[in-house]
């Protein structure tokens, strides 16, 4: 709100989701966000994968990250904080640092992920690095009322879906918990 009551060189909107925030402390009084700039939340030495979160799909991403990391796959989670304008600078070291780059939003097909997908090509950044992007978004389909949570789940967006996407772009190194053993193979 600080933030909007400041800015006054234009529109701004904001969004009103169903829930609580997460991962901003409230301050006692409102201090405004510098417009467009994100925020690196977690970011672990020889991080592989890099979530990139729009709205409240960050809680999940910060749950994601750490199953992952108990998994042995380090995991950077970025706050985009702003759907426009873009935190080019945020997405392009995101894009430089991590071999998979993934977005989060509440939003159909076609938009902040398709924002990142477009910095990414007209700068060129997917012709010269081996970048795996993806976008992870609301289903463009009809969901019946429920839950938040059951919503979500559904839908592909909570950690557990979020995990699944990576397992899926880095096979290699699946996300299972540590204190599991496969059957012919010793523990780690």
């Amino acid at each position: 709100m600080a933030t909007c009551h400041a800015h006054d060189s234009g529109p701004i909107a904001l969004r009103y989701p169903r829930g609580e925030g997460v991962g901003v402390e409230m301050p006692e009084v409102g201090v405004p966000l510098a417009i467009g700039r994100g925020r690196i939340v977690t970011r672990p030495e020889n991080a592989r994968v890099a979530l990139l979160s729009l709205g409240t799909r960050l809680g999940e991403a910060l749950k994601a990250a750490e199953t992952l990391s108990a998994a042995g796959i380090a995991v950077t989670v970025a706050d985009a904080r702003f759907a426009k304008p873009l935190d080019e600078a945020l997405i392009l070291d995101l894009a430089a640092s991590h071999e998979v780059l993934i977005t989060l939003e509440e939003g159909s097909r076609g938009g902040f992920g398709a924002m990142v997908l477009h910095l990414l090509t007209e700068r060129g950044v997917l012709d010269a690095m081996r970048l795996r992007v993806r976008t992870m978004t609301l289903p463009d389909a009809y969901q019946d009322h429920d839950s938040p949570d059951k919503m979500y789940a559904e839908a592909g967006l909570d950690a557990a879906s979020i995990v699944k996407k990576v397992e899926e772009i880095l096979p290699e190194r699946k996300a299972r918990p540590s204190n599991v053993v496969s059957v012919g193979r010793r523990p780690r």
